[in-house]
């Protein structure tokens, strides 16, 4: 018997699908109400403009009082570790 493996890439829109299923609400609008955030935020998220970050994470869990851990999950955020994503700028003196 072959076994399917179902994979699960990162979707920002089943992560705010299983948010307004959690939370009861109907509308992206009501959504934006409930997160503190501009419906347009809402928008670039679901198109992929925009990703979701950390403090968007919190705030979710804090919300639906899911770990963040789960909300990753959801997310398909599979990565072991979430690491930043910073720019080091060294300096060099002209001399």
């Amino acid at each position: 018997m072959k076994q399917h493996l179902i994979r699960t890439s990162y979707d920002p829109n089943r992560l705010l699908d299983s948010v307004m299923n959690r939370l009861g609400l109907n509308s992206d609008r009501e959504l934006s109400r409930k997160l503190h955030v501009t419906l347009q935020v809402i928008a670039r998220i679901r198109s992929g403009r925009l990703p979701i970050g950390a403090s968007m994470l919190l705030w979710i869990s804090e919300c639906t009082g899911d770990s963040i851990h789960e909300l990753r999950h959801i997310l398909g955020d599979r990565r072991a570790k979430a690491r930043l994503n910073c720019t080091l700028i060294s300096t060099r003196s002209a001399g």
